[in-house]
């Protein structure tokens, strides 16, 4: 198999796929170094991250949200089926610039539906169709070599690149979010010069997890299109 290196290696994972998984472990070590430095912050005007969504949402015109607390670190999102804020122990009655900028950010995303922003409405409309992509995709691949049946495999590579196509609508989409939070907070001065700062990095380094499974399923797409097309060459 063309795709295949010395002792069975696949060459492909190695040069295409393991770069970009150790940016996604890269990534997220930043967000979480990143988190930890600023959580130790607390703002001069001593806003609580519930208080600061709040402020977000009021600058944007935006009422009805609700705004909860919810268990776990970082488990911060915004439920669009309760139009709810959820917002972890670490953000939601901390005063620190890091839990107002993450705070700020899931208020982004209750303004975004607010103003039904079409990206995150296209992103939820295909949450379950790539559910059942990303879950079907391997078994059918592997069903497909296994049978050697290739309509299978070209099955399973389409359900896997529904999942890419999730990750892709959800770059511009957490973007989005965290440039409409970064203009509340400026515009509702929430936070100092520096803090603002802090908070922006903060969301900066939250922006290139999301690169970086995008980045991760490109180049699993890709490498799934590589060997399909090696395996159609060796079968003519």
């Amino acid at each position: 198999m063309p795709y295949m290196g010395y002792y069975g290696i696949d060459m492909y994972y190695i040069v295409l796929v393991l770069p970009c998984v150790l940016f996604a472990f890269w990534a997220q070590s930043q967000v979480n170094g990143t988190f930890n430095r600023y959580s130790r912050v607390m703002s001069r005007r001593g806003l609580t991250g519930a208080q600061a969504a709040q402020a977000v949402l009021r600058a944007n015109g935006v009422s009805g949200v609700n705004i909860e607390y919810v268990a776990g670190k970082l488990t911060d999102h915004f439920d669009p089926r309760t139009n709810t804020i959820r917002l972890s122990a670490s953000v939601y009655q901390s005063t620190s610039v890091a839990s107002i900028g993450v705070a700020a950010h899931e208020a982004g995303h209750a303004v975004q539906y607010a103003v039904g922003y079409s990206p995150i409405r296209l992103r939820n409309a295909i949450v379950p169709l790539t559910q059942v992509g990303a879950t079907a995709a391997m078994p059918l691949i592997l069903m497909g070599l296994v049978l050697n049946f290739g309509v299978l495999i070209k099955i399973g590579i389409i359900a896997f690149a529904l999942s890419t196509v999730f990750q892709l609508v959800t770059l511009p989409v957490e973007i989005n979010a965290s440039r409409r939070a970064l203009a509340a907070i400026g515009q509702t001065h929430m936070l100092d010069e520096d803090e603002y700062g802090m908070a922006k990095k903060t969301l900066t380094a939250a922006a290139m997890t999301y690169v970086a499974a995008l980045a991760v399923s490109l180049a699993q797409l890709l490498r799934l299109l590589l060997i399909f097309g090696g395996r159609n060459r060796d079968d003519r």
